[in-house]
């Protein structure tokens, strides 16, 4: 269990984060709401450098409920 400390931290972290990328969280609200299992989540990532990163992985059921979890959680 986390200490109430670091959860209000985190809380923090979470609204200036939404306030830097607004776009972010309505895009994981919308993927949330249409993932299911098989779907696959890619992500990509290009640093300063011009480096690029990238992996894949298919959502199984023990994914969603994690997904799900954490959902409710941060709903909170």
């Amino acid at each position: 269990m986390m200490n109430p400390k670091m959860i209000l931290q985190l809380k923090t972290m979470l609204t200036k984060f939404r306030q830097n990328h607004p776009k972010v969280p309505l895009f994981f609200s919308a993927a949330s709401k249409a993932i299911n299992e098989g779907s696959v989540i890619e992500i990509s990532l290009t640093t300063a450098e011009g480096r690029e990163l990238c992996t894949n992985m298919r959502v199984t059921q023990d994914d969603l409920e994690m997904i799900r979890t954490l959902g409710e959680m941060a709903s909170k």
